[in-house]
């Protein structure tokens, strides 16, 4: 019998790439579209899972957020004014 496991993605770019990565189990993956990245992120879990000794964490409750900080960094917007 197989089980269906929801697990968060958290997806970026980086130069031409995007980067997918699961903080619940730590794994990433990346792709050159959101969608491949998605897709070769869900195959490296399922090839984790696949480990008779992989672990699933119990405490599935990853939280997303923003933060604002100051910086004295230029950021592309101040560079441009």
């Amino acid at each position: 019998m197989t089980e269906s496991v929801t697990f968060s993605a958290v997806l970026w770019k980086e130069n031409r790439l995007q980067i997918a990565w699961s903080p619940e189990l730590d794994i990433a993956s990346q792709g050159k579209t959101v969608e491949d990245a998605l897709n070769n992120l869900r195959e490296a879990i399922e090839l984790y899972l696949e480990d008779k000794d992989a672990k699933i964490p119990t405490d599935r409750s990853a939280i997303l957020t923003t933060l604002n900080v100051e910086t004295h960094a230029q950021t592309k917007t101040s560079i441009m004014h």
